[in-house]
């Protein structure tokens, strides 16, 4: 989770490059703005996010992910 925490924020265009990629692959068109539009909307929507939740004792920083079952904390 140490790593997860500090690095976030890199999976958002690592999650575009390989839509872009798998896009590329499957669909034949010659629109490079048609698929940048696509995979980002894509790649925006698989992505963590970040919040501000307020709590009793103040406000933290959390990260929550489709793919995680619990929100991680941020310091």
């Amino acid at each position: 989770m140490k790593l997860f925490k500090k690095t976030y924020w890199l999976i958002y265009p690592i999650l575009f490059v390989v839509f872009m990629l798998i896009f590329d692959q499957l669909y034949k068109t010659d629109s490079f703005a048609m698929k940048a539009i696509i995979c980002a909307f894509l790649a925006f929507f698989l992505s963590p996010r970040k919040k501000i939740v307020e709590t009793q004792t103040g406000k933290i920083k959390q990260i929550t992910w489709l793919f995680l079952k619990k929100p991680v904390i941020l310091e």
